[in-house]
């Protein structure tokens, strides 16, 4: 099967908008946003929308799934399979290229995996039905209708198990509902810097941001009725950046502290990715510090020839 779609990966600033849009410019393709927070109009800088990178050698490539929501709402993965499905086979259409970007390793899964995804409404009765049984009770009744449970995760607490026996026996009464994912062949490349250089660019970016008006966004994303408690759900940037505004953190507390998230949440993003490739996902890994042409002419080589 022939390739149909690049998948540009990697944790946070290691420069995939850029490569995505640079990629996409030589292969006549379209850039499609793979970020949890860049669908949200408004908020930018926080979520690390760069604009400019999506213009190559003056002219605009063309991007997808950013500024689709308003700031407030909760988009999720489900909205996000649904709307790719969407955009891919428009851009398809149209016979472009299309180039998935981004950072969110469950969104690029719901993808690459072709992940069962239906939004499924609570069961009251089965709830109830379900209420004091033990989770070694609640993973055999999981079992018997999921013979093939991979994702462990599913009976980590009864919670969790109750919620899969729920959408296990919604897809049993709605088969139909399953989302039409077309056939993928993705070549996925992950971009490859050393830990201590990974936080370097984090805390340059992080400088960068603020002194561009980071706080400033903030304030007026407050000012526009949004309450601290939605600013807050979003995390990093806006929750210790709103912390800050109504006076919980100082500006060097508020700093260190995201300083110190963003790392974290940059080795959580690899801690995923080196799980997907457990999963069976190939990914091939370029070194972040070559010069754009260079990590650009390397994909397109693993696009003639994949090893």
């Amino acid at each position: 099967m022939k390739t149909n779609l690049v998948t540009i990966l990697g944790p946070t600033a290691t420069g995939k908008t850029g490569l995505a849009a640079h990629l996409a410019a030589q292969l006549n393709g379209e850039v499609i946003s793979a970020d949890s927070r860049q669908v949200y109009r408004g908020m930018d800088l926080g979520t690390g929308k760069d604009y400019e990178d999506y213009f190559v050698d003056g002219e605009e490539v063309p991007s997808h799934l950013v500024d689709i929501e308003d700031a407030g709402a909760h988009y999720n993965v489900y909205r996000f399979q649904t709307d790719f499905i969407e955009v891919f086979n428009e851009i398809q259409s149209r016979g472009k290229f299309p180039v998935l970007c981004g950072g969110s390793g469950l969104y690029l899964e719901a993808v690459l995996r072709n992940y069962r995804l239906i939004e499924v409404p609570p069961n009251k009765e089965l709830r109830k039905e379900l209420e004091g049984k033990s989770l070694e009770e609640l993973t055999e009744i999981l079992k018997e209708l999921k013979p093939e449970l991979h994702n462990e995760t599913d009976v980590e607490t009864d919670r969790r198990a109750i919620r899969a026996i729920e959408i296990e026996y919604y897809y049993r009464e709605h088969p139909q509902e399953d989302s039409e994912m077309p056939d993928i062949n993705s070549l996925n490349v992950g971009i490859d810097f050393d830990r201590e250089m990974r936080r370097q660019r984090i805390t340059t970016r992080l400088k960068q941001r603020l002194d561009e008006g980071m706080l400033d966004e903030v304030q007026k994303l407050l000012d526009s009725g949004l309450t601290p408690e939605q600013l807050i759900y979003y995390g990093l940037e806006y929750k210790f950046l709103t912390l800050h505004l109504i006076g919980e953190l100082s500006f060097n507390e508020m700093f260190s502290k995201l300083e110190i998230a963003i790392h974290q949440f940059a080795k959580r993003q690899m801690t995923w990715f080196r799980g997907m490739e457990k999963r069976g996902t190939k990914i091939y890994w370029i070194n972040g510090h070559l010069p754009m042409e260079e990590k650009v002419g390397e994909i397109l080589k693993l696009l003639q020839n994949p090893s």
